[in-house]
């Protein structure tokens, strides 16, 4: 074998090494995101459209069965923040909170990746109006989407994502960026 082709396993074994180190770390994951929740209110005769600062925690296991595919399980608690309107003398607001189990699968590039989300919400749905004292509260549970993409280095992964959510009386499109460790 010429020196070229020695050469070029070598480089070939570095790199795929090199590969593998900067994608997908295998076991128990910790994170948190902010962003901006759009959110979509359709309830009777009112509709409106707000946008708030929204934040999530998550915890997730990805089982790194693969070096560039990632499958994970993951779940988070987020808050989308508040929506309201002003209509004549009176605001409705709307806070909604969720809870969310996601099935993740995603595919390394090294130390970049993308993945989608598909999965379940629990959510809550409170809606008050300035001029009266009681709330009303409405829950359920619906599917969730989520696509997005990651740059992980070692166990340090930033990701941004765009998630979906299908409400009752709420729909919410939710841009985030965030930050994971792996444990």
């Amino acid at each position: 074998m010429s020196i070229f082709g020695k050469l070029g396993i070598t480089l070939v074994l570095l790199l795929s090494s090199a590969w593998v180190l900067a994608g997908s770390d295998s076991g128990f994951y910790l994170g948190g995101a902010i962003g901006s929740a759009s959110n979509d209110v359709a309830f009777d005769e009112l509709e409106y459209s707000d946008d708030d600062t929204g934040y999530k925690v998550f915890a997730g296991y990805n089982f790194g069965l693969v070096p560039t595919i990632d499958l994970a399980v993951e779940g988070s608690y987020v808050d989308f923040g508040d929506s309201s309107v002003d209509i004549i003398d009176e605001n409705v607001s709307t806070q909604t909170t969720a809870w969310d189990v996601f099935g993740v699968a995603g595919f390394n590039l090294g130390p970049v990746g993308v993945f989608g989300k598909l999965g379940m919400v629990a959510w809550d749905n409170e809606v008050s109006l300035s001029t009266a004292a009681d709330t009303f509260t409405e829950d359920g549970s619906d599917p969730a989407y989520g696509i997005g993409a990651k740059i992980q280095l070692q166990s340090f992964s930033i990701r941004a994502e765009y998630e979906y959510f299908d409400l009752e009386y709420t729909t919410i499109d939710f841009i985030s960026i965030g930050a994971s460790y792996t444990f």
